[in-house]
C-alpha cells in the first residue's frame, strides 16, 4: 500500500531544512570572516611553528588589546664614535688618578652612588692617560656594567636603564626593536625563561640602545659601548696578511644576524655547516655592510666565532673579526641591525 506524507512529517521535513540552511548559513559567514582575518577556518593554531619572540604575552584576565608599535627605523644616527679614539701619555696623568679615586669613593659609599661613577669613570675616558690608566678605567667599568646593565636592578637616574610595565599584547621582540636592542637581551637580563608566559603587568628592565663597537687593528680588541658609554673589551682575532680587516665604519646587516648558518669556504667553494671540519664560523654570525672608509660599499664581511680559539689575538681569518664563542653570543644578544655601528681603526 503506497504511504502519504501527513501534514507532521512535511512539518519536521521542513523544519528540518531550515534548520541545515541555519547551519550552512552559519558556516559560510564564519568562513567570510575566516578569510577576512586571515586565519583559515578550523585550523588549530597550536598546529603551526610558535615564534617566541612574536608571541603574544598573555593577560588571561583582561580582554586582549594589541598594542600596535611602528618597528622600522626612521632615520638611522650614525655614532660619532672618533670622539672617543684615546691620547696616549708615557706618564701616569695625576688629574685622571684623582677622578678615578673619586669615582672608587662614590662607588664605595653608602649608598653606591654606581651610576654616577660610571658616567664619571666614562667621561674620564676622554682625557689623555696612559695606558695602564685607561685599562683601569675600562676594567672599573666593567665591573660596574654587570651591576647596572647585566642584572635585574635599574638604578635610579639611569638614563640607559627603566622598568617597563607590560601590556596586553606585548611582544618581547616589539618591545626590544622600540628601545634599539635586541629581544634576546632583555629574555637575559630578566631572567626569563618563556617569554610567551610572561603576563601583563610584569614588570620588567629594558635597555635603551643602541650598541656599538670600536675595533683596533694594533691591539686586536673590540670595546662595546651602550650609546657612548664603555661597557667592556674583548680579544679579538682578524684578518690575515694580505686579507687584512678593512678599517672604517660599518653597520650591522638587516637580516645579517645567524645562528650556526651554512658556510661557504670562499678557497674552495664548499658549502661546510656547523659540526663539519674547516667550519670557520664558530657558534654565530653577525654580517656587515660598510658605509665609510675603506669599508665603503664592501660586503662579505662579519663578526663571527671560532672553533680555533688560539687564533684569538693574531693575523689569522680572511678579513673578519673572530671572538671567543662564549663572548660573540654576548655581543649578537646586543648588536642590534639597521643601528648598530662598528667601527675599525688601527
Amino acid at each position: 500500500m503506497a504511504r502519504y506524507p501527513s501534514k507532521l512529517h512535511g512539518w519536521q521535513r521542513g523544519h528540518t531544512l531550515k534548520w541545515l540552511y541555519g547551519i550552512s548559513a552559519l558556516f559560510i559567514v564564519a568562513g567570510v570572516i575566516s578569510f577576512i582575518y586571515g586565519r583559515p577556518f578550523g585550523k588549530n593554531e597550536e598546529e603551526a611553528p610558535v615564534d617566541l619572540a612574536n608571541i603574544n604575552i598573555e593577560n588571561k584576565k583582561e580582554p586582549s588589546t594589541v598594542v600596535v608599535r611602528d618597528t622600522a627605523p626612521k632615520h638611522i644616527v650614525e655614532p660619532n664614535l672618533s670622539i672617543i679614539i684615546p691620547q696616549a701619555t708615557s706618564e701616569p696623568s695625576p688629574d685622571v688618578a684623582e677622578l678615578i679615586d673619586e669615582a672608587m669613593a662614590l662607588v664605595n659609599g653608602k649608598p653606591a652612588r654606581i651610576i654616577e661613577a660610571r658616567d664619571r669613570l666614562n667621561e674620564t675616558l676622554l682625557m689623555p692617560m696612559n695606558n695602564v690608566q685607561r685599562t683601569v678605567i675600562k676594567q672599573k667599568l666593567s665591573e660596574l656594567a654587570d651591576k647596572w646593565l647585566f642584572s635585574r636592578t635599574v638604578f635610579p637616574k639611569d638614563r640607559f636603564c627603566s622598568n617597563y610595565q607590560v601590556t596586553s599584547g606585548d611582544k618581547l621582540m616589539a618591545i626590544g626593536s622600540e628601545h634599539k636592542v635586541p629581544w634576546e637581551i632583555l629574555q637575559e637580563v630578566n631572567k626569563i625563561g618563556r617569554p610567551e608566559l610572561v603576563k601583563a603587568g610584569t614588570m620588567i628592565k629594558v635597555i635603551h640602545g643602541p650598541f656599538h663597537v670600536r675595533i683596533y687593528r694594533s691591539t686586536f680588541t673590540m670595546d662595546l659601548y651602550l650609546q657612548h658609554t664603555f661597557v667592556r673589551s674583548f680579544r679579538v682575532g682578524l684578518g690575515q696578511e694580505g686579507r687584512e680587516t678593512p678599517t672604517g665604519l660599518w653597520r650591522v646587516k638587516e637580516g645579517g644576524k645567524m645562528i650556526k648558518p651554512p658556510w661557504a669556504d670562499p678557497d674552495t667553494g664548499k658549502l661546510l655547516h656547523y659540526g663539519d671540519p674547516g667550519y670557520a664560523l664558530g657558534s654565530r654570525w653577525i654580517a656587515l655592510e660598510g658605509i665609510k672608509g675603506e669599508a665603503k660599499d664592501r660586503s662579505g664581511f662579519g663578526i663571527h666565532g671560532t672553533k680555533e680559539p688560539e687564533t684569538i689575538g693574531t693575523r689569522s681569518s680572511r678579513g673578519c673579526i673572530r671572538l671567543h664563542n662564549g663572548d660573540v653570543i654576548l655581543v649578537y644578544n646586543l648588536l642590534v641591525p639597521g643601528y648598530s655601528q662598528v667601527e675599525v681603526v688601527e
